[in-house]
């Protein structure tokens, strides 16, 4: 009996033994810095090339591809099922009411063209988003940061799965857990809130804000009066075309000034505003803006790394999209 059991416990070691070979195994399939170096070589130097002639034509789409690249990587993970068109069946995400302000997917498909003409099937969408958000930010006075290569594309984009975005309305607490269940951490929120140096919003996105924000035709609190003087001058109620500056006098400039205007309460967004209700989150506010975001364009790198690792396919999972809008 006890001959059997020793038997029995040593094919159990066995088999855990050999799941976890297989797990390294398959950990050695994720990404890496160069991934395609050798089925590629000059995949991240044209990207880089297109992305330039598009950016320096037309600089505000840095802020679009941006998001759009967190809008991806916060539904499903970094698999490019933001840029799937909808189909007669099924609504995909770009056709969400949080991504209908999306632009830049012209610059991707003018990457993915090049790539594919040069590379036939080997550089995947996901990829080519990553790397043109990189390059887009790197080209506004951004950082520039090593982007670990390797993704595959999914196969599915459901509109409806978009709720799990962070909202433009979540308080503290609500942000917290939409990075946590993402693997972020708190530091990642505030820094890539920080995205918010660049872009615009409609007036609709905070409107809220400046007349009803308890139900009593209000105004937020958190919000410095003096600015929502200014907001309503540019935003009358139920205004959905109107465009405001996130980061007003530098919004097409990727520097530390946000955090100055959260710091003075002057955050477009409840969730700007948030950043201020933590003690963590507050504390990096702070230092930004009494330091003029000294340390804000090396965080900004290394949380950008951190969110473009989110659920990841790699290996032999998803496929390389011929086009970007389209599973094969």
């Amino acid at each position: 009996m006890a001959t059997q059991k020793l038997a029995s416990l040593f094919f159990l070691q066995q088999i855990i033994h050999v799941l976890f070979i297989l797990h390294l195994a398959n950990a050695d399939q994720g990404l890496k810095l160069g991934f395609y170096q050798k089925m590629c070589p000059d995949a991240e130097a044209i990207t880089r090339k297109i992305t330039h002639q598009h950016i320096s034509r037309a600089p505000t789409l840095a802020a679009p591809l941006l998001r759009m690249h967190f809008h991806d990587c916060f539904i499903r993970g970094c698999d490019g099922s933001v840029l799937l068109n909808s189909t007669k069946n099924n609504q995909a995400e770009k056709d969400a009411f949080a991504n209908l302000s999306l632009r830049g997917y012209q610059v991707i498909d003018a990457v993915k063209s090049a790539l594919e003409n040069m590379c036939p099937g080997v550089v995947s969408c996901a990829d080519i988003l990553a790397l043109v958000t990189r390059d887009a930010v790197s080209m506004i006075k951004g950082p520039f940061w090593e982007v670990p290569t390797g993704r595959r594309d999914g196969r599915e984009s459901v509109a409806s799965e978009t709720r799990d975005l962070p909202p433009p309305f979540g308080n503290i607490t609500l942000l917290k857990q939409k990075f946590a269940a993402k693997g972020l951490s708190v530091k990642d929120l505030v820094v890539l809130a920080g995205g918010h140096t660049i872009g615009t919003s409609h007036c609709s996105s905070f409107e809220t804000r400046l007349y009803n924000f308890t139900g009593k035709g209000d105004t937020d609190p958190t919000l410095d009066p003096n600015y929502v003087v200014h907001l309503k001058r540019k935003c009358q109620p139920g205004d959905t075309t109107t465009l405001v500056d996130m980061d007003p006098g530098s919004f097409r400039t990727f520097d530390g000034d946000y955090y100055t205007l959260v710091a003075k309460r002057r955050g477009l967004f409840q969730s700007d505003a948030a950043l201020l209700d933590d003690t963590e989150t507050k504390s990096y506010v702070k230092l930004q803006a009494n330091t003029y975001g000294s340390t804000f364009a090396k965080d900004f790198a290394e949380s950008m790394v951190n969110m473009g690792k989110i659920g990841v396919l790699t290996g032999k999972a998803g496929e390389i999209r011929k086009h970007c809008a389209f599973v094969n």
